[in-house]
């Protein structure tokens, strides 16, 4: 470190010019001075010099670091920090040793030029407020303790935030020759739905096409020819498996491509059926912890919430979908009981999508109902367990066959199971009042206990004393590879 020279000294005066002349002594910074007094005060001047000297010394090798982040982080200058590997510093947590992760820095039209046109991102609504905050959305400091934690986060994001967790992951490495595991932050799910009604399906498959050229013209792709590559979407699977012979609502061909076939994808959902190299992730809730102060106090209060409401069903018909059709069993029976909150959503319906709204009728629920809707899975199911809500499903696909790496094996010690075509079905409250206060009370807690991996944390936070969503992946991806 540099110091600033010192300024030159006043003039003296008389006295001191006579007592300090060039037949004295020099004063003590130059030459010891034997009276007692001048070896007093130097002493005292050399004790403050070293003092301040260490306090600048451990200052510039241990900066002060800050765990929060600006809630309103624009998009200027985004792509130039997004893809730039060299531009983050390596994060003051230490890995276990369990993956090393390496992530290709791709051409911006793969991710972050995406996000400049944010405007176009969704043929159904204006994303440039969601893709805020490197995808956590928009800031939403009254619903907890933790301010700088809740946000307003789309359901179909994860593959931002997954992108920003890795980023700032201990467990990086800038040397791909040291990692076992190659992460390509492709915005797949954002292209995907910019694209539904792309009619041209060549125009519609492009970018995927060129992504699949792109990595197969890396040496690291090579080594094991993609086995040790992934994807993380934050849409279905299905919006990447279009086939000739189905029907054609939107989707691309990226996971029918050969190359994208021999990786594994992390996506919200996978096909239960064709999904070998497909493992599903959460949806992201709106929570996204810095600390575990945070989570464990978030989880103290769902754990002591009072919940008047015996069950609960957030959601809307869905018509003319076969595997949705439980849903208007659920509605119907819900209106009648007095022991059941139902929030109706319809289209424009706001109250559905308020974080706050969401989350209040859940946190007074003992069960929250989780019905298919357009596909198998819903974000709701993350709702309710970060409500600690114990979740009731009436299809194995809508988590049971999806989130083995994140959910407790025993589906019955956090969940229920109502067959949606059996008898159950039709009498809901009925088989709710079966279980006993004491089994309630233990599913409740396997529920809260799950909180921490189904959530992703705080991009920016540099030490969350969990494993959250990101870390749990990487382990069981790691490990898949390893064994495959």
């Amino acid at each position: 470190m540099l110091f600033r020279k010192q300024a030159p000294a006043t003039p003296w005066a008389a006295a001191g010019r006579d007592k300090y002349s060039r037949n004295k002594e020099a004063p003590c910074f130059f030459i010891f001075n034997d009276t007692p007094n001048y070896r007093l005060n130097c002493n005292f001047v050399y004790l403050f010099v070293f003092l301040f000297a260490w306090f600048l010394l451990l200052l510039c090798w241990f900066p002060p670091t800050n765990t929060k982040t600006h809630t309103t982080q624009g998009l200027e200058g985004y792509a130039s920090h997004v893809n730039d590997t060299k531009s983050l510093a390596p994060s003051i947590r230490t890995c276990d040793g369990s993956v090393s992760v390496y992530v290709y820095s791709l051409p911006a039209e793969f991710n972050v030029g995406l996000v400049e046109d944010c405007h176009h991102l969704n043929v159904y609504t204006d994303m440039c407020p969601h893709v805020a905050n490197r995808g956590l959305g928009q800031p939403r400091p009254e619903m907890g303790s933790g301010a700088a934690s809740w946000f307003v986060t789309h359901q179909f994001i994860a593959e931002m935030i997954f992108h920003a967790r890795v980023e700032n992951h201990p467990c990086r490495t800038w040397d791909p020759a040291r990692a076992d595991l190659f992460y390509v932050p492709f915005y797949g799910g954002l292209h995907a739905s910019s694209k539904f009604r792309e009619s041209d399906l060549i125009a519609r498959d492009a970018l995927a096409v060129r992504l699949a050229d792109y990595l197969e013209g890396q040496p690291w792709w090579h080594r094991h020819h993609g086995k040790d590559h992934f994807l993380a979407l934050g849409r279905t699977a299905w919006d990447f498996m279009r086939t000739d012979s189905g029907p054609d609502f939107g989707a691309n061909c990226l996971l029918n491509l050969p190359a994208v076939q021999n990786m594994s994808v992390l996506t919200v959902e996978r096909n239960p059926w064709q999904g070998r190299h497909q493992f599903g992730i959460p949806y992201p809730s709106y929570f996204h912890p810095s600390t575990w102060d945070e989570m464990l106090t978030w989880q103290n209060k769902v754990r002591l919430s009072e919940r008047p409401h015996l069950w609960s069903f957030i959601g809307g018909p869905r018509k003319g979908l076969e595997k949705a059709a439980v849903r208007e069993k659920i509605m119907a029976q819900c209106a009648e009981s007095s022991r059941c909150k139902l929030v109706k959503c319809e289209s424009g319906a706001s109250e559905c999508h308020e974080p706050s709204q969401v989350l209040g009728v859940m946190t007074k629920s003992q069960f929250c109902m989780q019905a298919a809707g357009d596909s198998f899975t819903r974000r709701s199911t993350f709702d309710a367990i970060l409500a600690g809500c114990i979740p009731v499903f009436f299809s194995p696909h809508t988590a049971y066959t999806q989130y083995g790496w994140f959910l407790p094996e025993d589906r019955s010690a956090y969940s229920m199971y109502i067959d949606e075509k059996g008898s159950g079905s039709e009498r809901i409250e009925e088989e709710l009042l079966k279980i006993s206060e004491e089994k309630l009370k233990r599913m409740r807690e396997r529920v809260v206990d799950a909180i921490p991996r189904l959530t992703y944390a705080h991009p920016n936070a540099s030490d969350v004393g969990f494993k959250d969503a990101v870390d749990v992946a990487l382990a069981a991806l790691s490990k898949h590879v390893s064994e495959s």
